[in-house]
């Protein structure tokens, strides 16, 4: 080999060593994120940010808390009126419902029987949800057609028509519906499975012999509801 070529040989694996050292070493973190940066496809171009009124037209729902509530009030006797010309012909003029739309009121102490009536003063466990869905959703065919003091009318006269509140001169706004409680509020609790079955969260889940073999109490031949040949239908 010549002087020359020696001599350029040299020079490049210097210029390799001087990059390999100044070349900062990623963590295998930064190794993963570098390569989910290259993934990612080029914006299209399409569309546009939504304006603050766009989004606020959609964003209607109404927490527990009360948070999201619009400003407005009803009160029972508005809310009558209202009822009476818009969502009676569904359910009823007591909410009794009409052929099978839904049940508004009643059901007090049946939802331990066999046909529970599920209502709103008998069932449902927050106020903000009867508001929310007539603000949504009601009335049937016309959704969100309806200002928001006559949902705050509604919903009083769906409180007064459930004896919730006594009191027909009743008015309901943003400021005291908080303050009112659903008969079957204590009945709903925040999901406990993280405390409640903690046991069955073993992190060796038994697979074998985990539980003694079950006992045959009674067969179906015995107490007459399996057909013999004889006694059964003819089939084709």
């Amino acid at each position: 080999m010549s002087k020359s070529v020696r001599l350029l040989a040299g020079a490049v694996l210097a210029i390799v060593a001087a990059t390999v050292v100044l070349l900062p070493l990623q963590s295998p973190a930064q190794q993963i994120a570098a390569r989910e940066t290259a993934k990612k496809p080029p914006k299209l171009g399409l569309g546009r940010v939504a304006l603050p009124e766009e989004i606020a037209a959609w964003d209607t729902d109404v927490r527990a808390d009360g948070q999201g509530l619009p400003p407005g009030k009803g009160s029972v006797k508005q809310g009558d009126e209202i009822f009476q010309a818009q969502c009676a012909a569904c359910h009823g003029e007591f909410g009794q419902g009409v052929g099978r739309w839904p049940v508004l009121a009643g059901g007090l102490d049946t939802l331990k029987a066999d046909r529970p009536d599920k209502t709103v003063g008998s069932f449902w466990p927050d106020l903000s949800t009867v508001f929310d869905y007539i603000k949504r959703a009601m009335p049937y065919g016309n959704a969100q057609s309806l200002s928001n003091d006559e949902v705050y009318a509604l919903t009083a006269y769906l409180l007064s028509m459930n004896d919730i509140v006594k009191d027909g001169n009743f008015e309901l706004n943003d400021k005291n519906f908080t303050s009112i409680k659903m008969p079957n509020a204590a009945a709903f609790f925040d999901d406990d499975r993280e405390t409640s079955e903690k046991q069955f969260w073993g992190k060796e889940p038994c697979m074998k012999n985990c539980r003694s073999a079950p006992k045959v109490t009674g067969r179906a031949i015995s107490v007459d509801v399996t057909p013999d040949s004889k006694a059964g239908p003819k089939v084709d």
